[in-house]
């Protein structure tokens, strides 16, 4: 029987700690988001780390041609109209993983 894994909270200036750039919690781990998707032209321009709620919510809010178009820096996804209320939510949850996140096609 798998456990669930406990909640993690860094103390702040640990090794252990990293940091979402999108909603600037510390968390366990982050992935590489390409500011333009690869799909798009950017597999190799810039990407920042995400937390995975962050990562898997902006890929099911957003089009690749919206990221690419409109939101291809971390400042104009903060600001993303689209994103508001996820933000709002997250930064105040110590959620670490979302499952279930992919828009049906």
């Amino acid at each position: 029987m798998a456990r669930r894994p406990k909640l993690f909270e860094a103390a702040p200036g640990s090794p252990a700690e990293t940091r979402c750039q999108l909603c600037e919690r510390a968390v366990r781990h982050t992935s590489r988001h390409h500011l333009v998707p690869r799909e798009e032209g950017g597999r190799y321009g810039p990407t920042v780390d995400l937390c995975q709620p962050c990562h898997s919510s902006v890929h099911l809010l957003l089009t690749n041609k919206e990221l690419a178009r409109r939101y291809h820096t971390v400042e104009d996804l903060q600001r993303a109209e689209e994103l508001q209320k996820y933000l709002h939510w997250i930064r105040r949850s110590r959620v670490e993983r979302i499952t279930n996140r992919r828009r049906r096609r």
